[in-house]
């Protein structure tokens, strides 16, 4: 029992991604082409270039076989040899301009397919910056990665080869019958009379096709959201001995992709031969009534055989028509799920009063009056000092559970706050609804007597520096990485803050001091060395309000030291929120405030703590512990 209990919970997926395993087919299909459209028809051109170019191809082709039927007449009935070989090389002039007409139509659906596909994944890429961080917090990485990839990918060959495919055979169909009818009207009745049998025969395998492709997308994203993050949490999986139980879970994501996989390529592969062997049945019936006909009727050899070809050529675009639906639905299933990310609502970075930050001769202003007033900054620019106030504020992640209660407090400017208390008792989540990366469910924060809420979400940021336990550093040089923090500052500037932050005498240990180009996530250098990075990025940005998130809780005793050195300097005359689970870091705060379950149960300064002999006591001394 144990051990059938052991298998069956290695066989279920685990973590974020185990509600991804769900399928179903396109749910919007009209809507998602309306919107692809939208993103090709911006090179219509082009477009009506490539359409003029099919036309040209398939009047070619349909030319060229109606050129057999002169030629196989002289054959059997006798003609001169000059002009057999005038037809000949009429067919091949015929032909040639076909073939070329066909190579410029691909050239230049590349090129359509390339620009398409560059600008959604520049309208994806924009869009995932305008989401909240809530969205991130919610969704897989790998996922999202997927959709970037996979799904983005397969809507490539729907531009640069299925479209036209779709349009050729379409022309390629109507030009047939029409010739078709020309040549004999008979035999053209054998044809039309197997087209409702390939229509019902397609329909019925693409509406089973549909769900499968898009059965195979989801999982797809599941399977390379967990490969994304078992890679990035590499070492907690050997830390923790965890390799066994990450391929038992990579297996069941495997074996689901696989599953998908082969119900999608199953379907998608018999439409073909299905449709296939219903066009050959309908060319032995045409070659059979035919035969008939030349006997009985004297229908001449030269027609027949052109019949029989257009009778061919007349099922072949049905039979590609079956095999691209193949693309079409996985390209619908990928765009469906890349139109639910641009589909989610946005931050608002805007707000009712379009408040924002102003530089004037006199200071930094608020601008936009409300009541025909300005709401000014107290100090002068750009020494300045806000002040922060949480009123009465309650939020929660989800509405049915609340996070934080009652949380009052004030900041006053060039204060240091610190938050201590045990883990998930609020402390981060005040400082995420302080950047506004979350809003809150009731209550007010100001910041100088404005409501955040009244504050436009760029103008806010710029004015509140993070430096957060888990750094993060981008592929680049330890200059750029520092002037992320303010793109526009100088090397000078760059300098300064990494001078403030303590940095400045490692980076220049560095082989190429500033210009040394750090590797993923800064993988080349310690912790202690990541962090102070941080903090320099922090110290360049020079905004007002500084929030240290665990900033030194992952470093050694030593390298703290020197750490906090850099964070003295940088809250210098800052308003500064401090979250640490080492006390001793926060024995200097103008004010403590000690949460738990979401309230805010003690504050004041260290002594004034210490008197209590509350809380904050028995944590100080030992005799409680912040787990």
């Amino acid at each position: 029992m144990a051990e059938s209990g052991k298998q069956q919970q290695q066989q279920q997926p685990r973590g974020r991604h185990a509600g991804m395993f769900r399928t179903g087919k396109p749910k919007e299909t009209r809507k998602t082409l309306k919107r692809l459209y939208r993103y090709i028809e911006r090179s219509r051109m082009k477009l009506l270039i490539a359409f003029v170019c099919v036309l040209v191809n398939t009047v070619a082709m349909l030319a060229g076989t109606y050129l057999l039927r002169p030629v196989v007449n002289m054959l059997t009935g006798g003609g001169s040899r000059q002009d057999l070989l005038r037809m000949i090389l009429l067919m091949a002039c015929v032909y040639g301009v076909g073939v070329f007409a066909q190579y410029l139509q691909a050239k230049i659906m590349i090129g359509i397919s390339m620009d398409t596909l560059e600008r959604l994944r520049n309208d994806l890429f924009a869009k995932i910056q305008r989401l909240p961080v809530r969205y991130f917090d919610r969704n897989s990485h790998g996922d999202l990665m997927s959709r970037f990839t996979n799904d983005v990918d397969t809507l490539g060959e729907l531009f640069s080869v299925t479209i036209m495919q779709l349009l050729s055979g379409a022309v390629t169909i109507t030009g047939t019958l029409a010739l078709m009818l020309y040549t004999n009207v008979w035999l053209t009745l054998v044809t039309v009379v197997m087209i409702p049998v390939m229509l019902k025969a397609g329909g019925f395998v693409a509406k089973i096709s549909r769900t499968s492709y898009a059965g195979q997308q989801e999982a797809l994203g599941a399977l390379n959201g967990f490969i994304e993050e078992t890679v990035a949490g590499q070492k907690v999986v050997k830390v923790f001995c965890h390799e066994e139980q990450a391929i038992a879970d990579f297996d069941t994501y495997n074996k689901s992709l696989k599953k998908q996989q082969m119900k999608a390529q199953f379907f998608g592969g018999i439409m073909g031969p299905v449709m296939f062997n219903i066009g050959q049945i309908n060319y032995a019936l045409t070659a059979m009534v035919g035969g008939v006909l030349a006997v009985l009727r004297g229908f001449d050899i030269g027609g027949l055989t052109v019949f029989v070809n257009y009778s061919r050529q007349f099922s072949r675009p049905i039979n590609e028509f079956s095999m691209q639906m193949n693309t079409v639905f996985s390209a619908l299933a990928g765009a469906e799920r890349v139109f639910a990310i641009m589909d989610e609502p946005e931050e608002e970075t805007e707000n009712a009063l379009s408040l924002h930050l102003k530089e004037t001769e006199s200071g930094v202003e608020w601008v936009v009056p409300k009541d025909n007033e300005r709401y000014r900054f107290k100090a002068e620019h750009p020494q300045f000092h806000p002040e922060v106030v949480l009123q009465n504020v309650f939020f929660g992640y989800v509405p049915e559970k609340t996070i934080l209660k009652h949380i009052t407090l004030y900041a006053k400017p060039g204060q240091k706050i610190a938050f201590v208390g045990s883990t998930g008792a609020g402390k981060t989540t005040i400082t995420n609804l302080l950047n506004r990366f979350y809003e809150i469910g009731k209550g007010a924060i100001t910041i100088d007597g404005v409501e955040i809420g009244d504050i436009a979400a760029d103008d806010l940021r710029r004015n509140v520096a993070m430096v957060l336990q888990d750094t993060h550093l981008f592929a680049g040089t330890v200059r750029e990485n520092i002037r992320y923090g303010r793109l526009d500052a100088t090397d000078e500037e760059v300098v300064d803050a990494a001078k403030t932050a303590s940095a400045h005498s490692f980076i220049m240990r560095l082989k190429d001091g500033y210009d040394t180009v750090l590797t993923e996530d800064g993988a080349n250098l310690s912790q202690g060395q990541r962090q102070l990075l941080n903090i320099a990025r922090a110290a360049i940005s020079k905004a007002p309000i500084l929030i240290l998130d665990e900033a030194t809780s992952s470093v050694d005793t030593r390298t703290e030291k020197h750490i906090e050195k850099g964070m003295d300097r940088l809250m210098a005359e800052r308003t500064t929120f401090v979250i640490a689970h080492r006390l001793s870091t926060v024995r200097n705060a103008d004010a403590i405030m000690v949460l738990e379950n979401g309230e805010i149960i003690e504050r004041g300064d260290h002594d004034k703590l210490l008197e209590l002999k509350g809380r904050y006591y028995e944590l100080y001394t030992g005799m409680a512990t912040l787990a």
